[in-house]
C-alpha cells in the first residue's frame, strides 16, 4: 500500500487584521500540524505569521528563508531547497499549511512554491484558499470602487519604478500600483507628469498599526514611505 501523503494548503490571510481571514482559512490553519511561512533570509520575521498566531492551537510553525535577490539561479535554488522541506512534511503523511499576505495567487510568494512543488512531485495535492487583498481592503478603507459600470483596472507593481504606470495609463480608466514605496519619488513624478496626482490615494499599512491614508499626495513629496504602500488612481476623479 502507497503511504498517504499529506495535502499542502496555501492560505491568504488578509492584509493585517487578523479578522479578516476567511472562515475556511482559519478551520485548516487550527488542524494542520504544521505551518509554514516565507521570510527574508537575513531574519526570521513573517508578518503573514503574525497575523494568525492568535488563530493557532500549537501547530508547529516554521520560517522558509528566502534571499532578497534577483539572481534566477540563486533563487531557483532557495524555491526548490524550501519545496524539498515541505515535500519532507507532506511525505511524513501531515497536512501542511503555507501562509501568505493577501491572497496566495497575487504578488505572492506562494506561486513560485506552487510551481516547484509540482515540477519536483506533480501528483503532490495542494488546495489554494483565496485571501482577501490589500488593494480590496484599502478600497474598502477609502470608500473608492476600483470599478463601475464598463470601467476597467488595471494591477501594476512599482518595485520597478514608474514604467508600469506610464505604459498603461492610457489603456485603462483606474490603476492599483503595489510595492511603491521604494520608488516612490520617480512614481510620485510619473503622476504629477500626468497629470494625475489629484486623482491619487496612496494608503499605506492598510490594516495593520499605523495605518494612514493620504488623499493630498504632494503632502507626500520628498519623503520616505512604509514599506506596505500602494496607490489607488482614479483617472476621471475620485467621485467624493
Amino acid at each position: 500500500m502507497t503511504p498517504k501523503t499529506g495535502t499542502l494548503y496555501g492560505i491568504g490571510v488578509g492584509p493585517g487584521d487578523p479578522e479578516l481571514i476567511t472562515l475556511k482559512a482559519l478551520k485548516v490553519l487550527q488542524r494542520v500540524p504544521q505551518i509554514f511561512a516565507s521570510c527574508s533570509s537575513k531574519n526570521n520575521y513573517s508578518l503573514a505569521l503574525n497575523i494568525v498566531r492568535c488563530h493557532l492551537n500549537g501547530a508547529g510553525l516554521e520560517h522558509l528563508p528566502f534571499p532578497m535577490t534577483r539572481d534566477p539561479k540563486i533563487l531557483q535554488e532557495a524555491w526548490e531547497k524550501n519545496a524539498r522541506r515541505v515535500l519532507e512534511v507532506l511525505e511524513a503523511g501531515d497536512d501542511a499549511a503555507f501562509v501568505t499576505l493577501g491572497d496566495p495567487l497575487t504578488y505572492s510568494t506562494f506561486g513560485y512554491l506552487l510551481k516547484t512543488l509540482k515540477r519536483l512531485r506533480p501528483e503532490v495535492k495542494v488546495v489554494t484558499i483565496p485571501g482577501i487583498t490589500s488593494y480590496s481592503a484599502a478600497a474598502a478603507l477609502t470608500h473608492i470602487p476600483l470599478a463601475e459600470g464598463e470601467e476597467s483596472f488595471y494591477l501594476v507593481s512599482g518595485a520597478l519604478g514608474a514604467a508600469r504606470l506610464r505604459e498603461v495609463v492610457e489603456k485603462t480608466d483606474n490603476i492599483v500600483m503595489l510595492k511603491t514605496y521604494r520608488n516612490f519619488g520617480e512614481i510620485y513624478q510619473a503622476l504629477e507628469e500626468l497629470d494625475l496626482l489629484d486623482r491619487a490615494t496612496c494608503i499605506s499599512r492598510c490594516g495593520l498599526e499605523g495605518e494612514t491614508v493620504v488623499e493630498n499626495l504632494r503632502d507626500c513629496q520628498g519623503q520616505s514611505m512604509p514599506y506596505l504602500s500602494m496607490i489607488i488612481i482614479k483617472k476621471k476623479g475620485k467621485g467624493y
